[in-house]
């Protein structure tokens, strides 16, 4: 297995790693929707144009359907942003968005950043469920994998 730079390691472990891979690929058996997590080690300025950079460079708006979803999230400062496709931000809505961000904070203050992600993919994978269910001919177009920056 690969070692990963400390900055990530102080942030979360293999097996965090392994348990946030294993979550987006739960999440995902309920959605026809492309859930990733990346992790920066520093974001200068907010954190929702990185998002939208990295997004972008991970291919995310290029999935079928254009509904992907990203949770971003800068390590050493704590920066935090969760970007949905066109479609998708617009049936959840701001307020679910500005909640799940809050939840995730939440848990990060407390300590808890295996709980915060996991939490945010779960949460997510239930929502997604709702507006854009699985369907048959379904495949995984991206990664389940954590992205590192």
């Amino acid at each position: 297995m690969r070692r990963h730079p400390r900055w990530v390691r102080a942030f979360l472990s293999d097996e965090d790693l392994e348990a946030v891979a294993r979550a987006v690929m739960e999440a995902e058996k309920h959605t026809s929707a492309e859930i990733r997590v990346h992790l920066d080690h520093a974001c200068p300025g907010d954190a929702l144009p990185r998002a939208i950079k990295v997004f972008e460079r991970l291919g995310m708006h290029k999935t079928a359907a254009r509904h992907g979803v990203l949770v971003y999230i800068s390590v050493t400062d704590r920066k935090l942003a969760v970007l949905g496709d066109k479609g998708i931000h617009e049936r959840l809505g701001a307020a679910y968005w500005r909640d799940l961000v809050e939840a995730v904070r939440d848990r990060m203050r407390r300590q808890q950043p295996r709980e915060g992600v996991i939490h945010a993919v779960s949460e997510l994978g239930a929502a997604l469920g709702c507006h854009f269910p699985r369907r048959p001919d379904d495949t995984n177009e991206l990664s389940d994998a954590v992205t590192l920056g």
